[in-house]
């Protein structure tokens, strides 16, 4: 609270603005894929130097605009959701906001350096899931002390030895359902300015999305930002308390996650 002091010996007392600080800036960007089919109409160097100089594609590139002119400010200490049907476009955005994908046009601006936490996520298959741990920490800036401290904790939070000790095997010999959770045990062991999260909580059993739902929750009090992607509107509604819906590569609502989930399931519930 503010005091200020106004003659006649009066007091108004005024509520303390708290500043709302950006992490993420999405200005009208447009991501755009273009998949070549194959050798096929003219592919001269003469026709090539054409479609430069008039900025046409090539007769056999398919262009797909995966993207169209979205546009929203994340600020410090919020977890948005991502939803939409499948090919919306949530992935492309996330990636887009990661700095793995260029956009067409418009601009992205972020505040540090995004992580992607996916479950494509690249582990190495012939290393134990414990040395996994060991060079995925230490890629993400941590000193070896701190490392080794950490360790414990990320293998027991991840819960691949609740069927042995899975943790000293290589990682070729564990699920997919074991993977994704290792590597969301790893990217959650850091504080980060932004974390973007694609499907890796739809992995696992109920006790440990539960883990991973608190464990988002933690990093965003901590004035990190994170987004969700994820199917599963359960763990956007439990985790998230403002959600983006994407809908053809366009922002069809962006609000409290209660009123854009009602909104949506009433579409899919109705197609």
């Amino acid at each position: 609270m503010v005091n200020l002091e106004m003659s006649n010996d009066v007091t108004v007392t005024f509520p303390r603005i708290q500043e709302r600080i950006p992490t993420v800036v999405v200005d009208d960007a447009h991501v755009v894929y273009r998949v070549h089919k194959g050798a096929a109409g003219n592919t001269s160097p003469v026709a090539a130097f054409k479609r430069m100089v008039t900025r046409t594609n090539a007769p056999n590139v398919r262009v797909v605009h995966a993207v169209r002119g979205v546009t929203f400010t994340a600020y410090r200490g919020e977890a948005i959701g991502l939803i939409g049907t499948n090919g919306s476009g949530k992935s492309t955005l996330l990636r887009a906001i990661a700095g793995l994908l260029p956009v067409e046009q418009g601009a992205v601006y972020t505040q540090g350096q995004p992580s992607l936490l996916g479950v494509n996520a690249a582990l190495l298959n012939d290393l134990p899931g414990e040395r996994n741990v060991t060079l995925g920490c230490l890629a993400m800036g941590m000193s070896p002390a701190e490392v080794r401290r950490k360790l414990p904790e990320i293998i027991e939070f991840s819960g691949i030895n609740q069927r042995g000790d899975f943790a000293s095997l290589p990682m070729r010999t564990y699920s997919s359902g074991m993977s994704a959770r290792l590597r969301f045990s790893i990217a959650a062991a850091k504080q980060h300015d932004v974390l973007l999260i694609d499907e890796a909580l739809a992995t696992g059993d109920k006790a440990f999305r539960k883990r991973s739902e608190q464990r988002v929750r933690e990093l965003r009090e901590s004035a990190g930002t994170v987004f969700l992607v994820s199917h599963q509107l359960s763990s956007v509604r439990d985790t998230c308390e403002r959600t983006i819906w994407l809908e053809s590569g366009e922002i069809r609502m962006d609000g409290p996650t209660p009123e854009v989930l009602a909104a949506y399931e009433a579409f899919t519930n109705g197609k």
